[in-house]
């Protein structure tokens, strides 16, 4: 029996903890089936986000979808927190099982 993998997009999101709700809200509104949230830490233009205080922590969130979701959530992102939070979103294409689940 062979596998049968399905295209994807992966949006990976990594956001100030701060706004993990509202970005997940956001994202099931958009037309997202689910997510997956981990603490992140790292450095960049920002500074060092080392997650020693929760106001300074950062989230991954990961979501599977169609790519005409996948887009739509991260221009809505773009337009609504880039501005105002340190926010990165890069979007991968994945080949999945299950495919019925995203």
């Amino acid at each position: 029996m062979s596998a049968s993998y399905t295209r994807r997009t992966l949006l990976t999101v990594v956001c100030e903890a701060s706004i993990e709700a509202r970005v997940v809200a956001d994202a099931k509104r958009l037309g997202a089936h689910g997510y997956t949230a981990s603490e992140a830490r790292g450095w960049g233009q920002h500074g060092e986000r080392d997650g020693h205080w929760p106001m300074s922590g950062n989230v991954r969130i990961d979501i599977l979808c169609d790519a005409v979701v996948a887009d739509a959530i991260a221009l809505h992102l773009q337009a609504t927190y880039f501005a105002s939070y340190a926010m990165v979103c890069y979007l991968s294409e994945v080949s999945v099982l299950r495919s019925e689940k995203f």
